[in-house]
């Protein structure tokens, strides 16, 4: 017969400052160094915190391909870019 392993899943309680901060509780933080980066994702209303050094580049790069974009989203709703024809663009990408 096989093994079956089951993990238990720990669960607390934390709270977020007036300014946006959380505490993580102790027991979560031995994997953790002060000043460590960490990546925050978003899922459905779970936030999902994992270590910068064990993500994957290439989602590291995606991710901030899609920061970028949304800046740039931002910039064009709020009327700050710059239109131009296909033929001016391509002038100016050229110039690059």
């Amino acid at each position: 017969m096989g093994k079956i392993c089951l993990t238990m899943v720990q669960i607390d309680t934390t709270r977020i400052s007036s300014k946006g901060q959380i505490v993580i509780p102790a027991r979560f933080r031995g994997n953790f160094k002060e000043g460590e980066n960490l990546v925050i994702i978003e899922n459905g209303g779970q936030l999902i915190l994992k270590k910068e050094s064990a993500v994957d580049k290439n989602f590291l790069e995606d991710l901030e391909f899609a920061r970028r974009t949304e800046k740039a989203w931002k910039e064009i709703e709020a009327g700050r870019c710059t239109t131009m024809s296909s033929e001016d663009f391509l002038k100016e990408i050229s110039k690059w």
